[in-house]
């Protein structure tokens, strides 16, 4: 299997890291999009929206989006994704939230201050607001669980470590006064095998 990616980019790493966690076997394949190497005859083959991430699995087939690709193939009967049914619902509501509650603002101050190299101090107010808004919804939750869906971790802690992460290493946002975040960070990594975060 090979994973298309940008570094640079959180839902590139969220692929990477379970493909890490799964011991799944995979070449990592850099593509670097403020270059337009997702704009390539080549790589427009593998994927018509130039988009990374794009998989390509062993029998040629391609896949882009991050959540599908970590949801199938990678993930589909590993223990990320809970047996028990209403733990099951709650992954898949708790998935796709974040997509929702913290995408739009996160991932925006992201990639102009990874992408684009603009200073906190330049960021939309409105997205910084709206980041933080989410941080107390999930504060809220992990005062109350150790992970997002009960007390073992899932892909649903694997799709918000990612943002959450680049809210604090390149997307501006500090986590002074989120103590139930900070820890949930901390053992989300141990859980998942993720680098620690800087």
């Amino acid at each position: 299997m090979k994973i298309y990616g940008d570094t640079k980019s959180g839902n590139c790493l969220k692929v990477k890291w379970v493909c890490d966690r799964l011991a799944l076997p995979y070449t990592w394949v850099g593509v670097d999009t403020l270059k337009r190497e997702t704009r390539t005859t080549q790589f427009l083959k593998l994927n018509s929206a130039g988009q990374v991430p794009t998989v390509e699995l062993d029998d040629g087939r391609t896949l882009a989006e991050s959540n599908a690709i970590i949801r199938y193939p990678l993930a589909r009967g590993s223990d990320l994704i809970p047996a028990d049914a209403l733990r099951r619902r709650k992954w898949m509501s708790g998935c796709s939230g974040k997509q929702y509650s913290h995408e739009p603002y996160v991932a925006v101050c992201r990639f102009q201050m990874a992408y684009l190299g603009k200073d906190a101090s330049d960021l939309d107010p409105d997205k910084v607001k709206r980041g933080y808004a989410a941080l107390a919804r999930m504060e809220h939750q992990l005062a109350a669980t150790r992970f997002l869906v009960g007390d073992a971790v899932s892909l649903a802690d694997g799709l918000a470590a990612g943002p959450i992460r680049d809210w604090r290493m390149r997307a501006g946002f500090h986590l002074d006064g989120y103590a139930a975040v900070r820890r949930w960070i901390g053992e989300t990594e141990k859980s998942l095998g993720l680098p620690p975060a800087h």
